[in-house]
């Protein structure tokens, strides 16, 4: 059962390089968990984070926090886990292994706003380690996974170049390629094939960064926590420019339908998800991440020529934001 806390334990910030990868990156999750809510409860200025912690049989726990009915915020989550123990059978078998154990730590948010003005966002970031024996004394494996999405209900271009931008900006010191790379694989995964369209305008996703010939795994733990330092910066300005604009129901009425294809996205085809059910996580936890409002109506159209079917259009394929802004004179060329 989850109990009732005030706070998870205070985390050490600056860890030495010496000390493990899975306790530096506890500590990295723990800190950015702390900042990312403690900044959206300053632009709610209503609502607070409800605090969880909870534990999970076979190994491990995490700390879930929700914010709900705010004045920006109508739900959202920022959940953090570090969980471990013997793998599953399916896991196993998608991991090619006839047995092992796994430690898993990572933080993923989802945050609906209320306004169909600002978009909903989402974001994870993830490092896993793979063992031989149940003492997890020596890595066999390990990696990092994650990325940052955005979902706009009526899109305004500059919020898509703007995130974009950032997030290159935090990709760019570690290698130039590295944004186009995950941007690319951010519009494949994040996509409704039953639908022919993206769930929102992509942003970063990766997964399965381990150490190679080019990068070690100190170099992919700089990559992944640049790119969760940058997530305030990527989506605070967007909220802040959208917050007080006006709507009218017709527009809610609309961002309800398409959280119904958010909702589709992550039942149908979200890994994370399929992960967290299948590893005897909290479901509460992983299933935050569904908006508390959302409709279905039956061969629901848009009307030619407007704002919804602008959104629509832009959804059918992937769009080079960064090249866009540069066209339009919304980033230096």
């Amino acid at each position: 059962m989850p109990v009732e806390s005030s706070a998870h334990p205070v985390s050490p910030k600056g860890n030495p390089k010496g000390t493990p990868v899975k306790e530096r990156f506890e500590a990295y999750i723990q800190d950015l968990q702390d900042e990312i809510c403690s900044r959206l409860e300053e632009i709610d200025d209503k609502a607070r984070f409800r605090h969880d912690d909870w534990e999970r049989e076979g190994g491990g726990g995490g700390h879930t926090r929700v914010i709900e009915k705010g004045n920006v915020f109508e739900k959202g989550g920022v959940n953090i886990s570090t969980v471990h123990g013997e793998l599953p059978e399916l896991i196993r078998k998608r991991f090619e292994v006839e047995q092992g154990w796994f430690w898993a730590g990572g933080l993923s948010l989802v945050i609906h706003p209320r306004s169909p003005m600002v978009p909903t966002v989402h974001a994870n970031f993830r490092y896993f380690e793979l063992y031989d024996d149940a003492e997890m004394s020596e890595v066999r494996d390990c990696w990092f996974g994650g990325g940052a999405d955005l979902t706009p209900y009526y899109l305004r271009d500059e919020d898509a170049v703007h995130f974009h931008r950032i997030l290159k900006k935090a990709c760019d010191p570690h290698g130039k390629e590295l944004y186009p790379r995950y941007k690319k694989e951010c519009d494949h995964y994040f996509y409704n094939d039953h639908r022919s369209e993206g769930r929102g305008i992509g942003g970063l996703f990766f997964d399965y960064l381990r150490a190679d010939g080019e990068r070690s795994v100190e170099d992919w733990y700089s990559f992944t926590t640049a790119a969760g330092d940058a997530f305030l910066e990527s989506y605070v300005p967007i909220v802040e420019r959208r917050k007080d604009e006006s709507y009218t129901e017709t527009q809610r009425y609309f961002q309800e339908i398409r959280r119904g294809r958010y909702v589709e996205f992550n039942l149908i085809h979200d890994r994370g998800t399929l992960f967290g059910l299948k590893t005897s996580g909290r479901t509460e936890s992983i299933l935050m991440s569904l908006p508390p409002r959302v409709r279905w109506d039956y061969d629901f159209k848009v009307a030619e020529g407007s704002e919804e079917a602008y959104l629509i259009d832009r959804l059918r394929n992937p769009i080079d934001w960064i090249a866009l802004g540069r066209e339009e004179g919304m980033l230096d060329s």
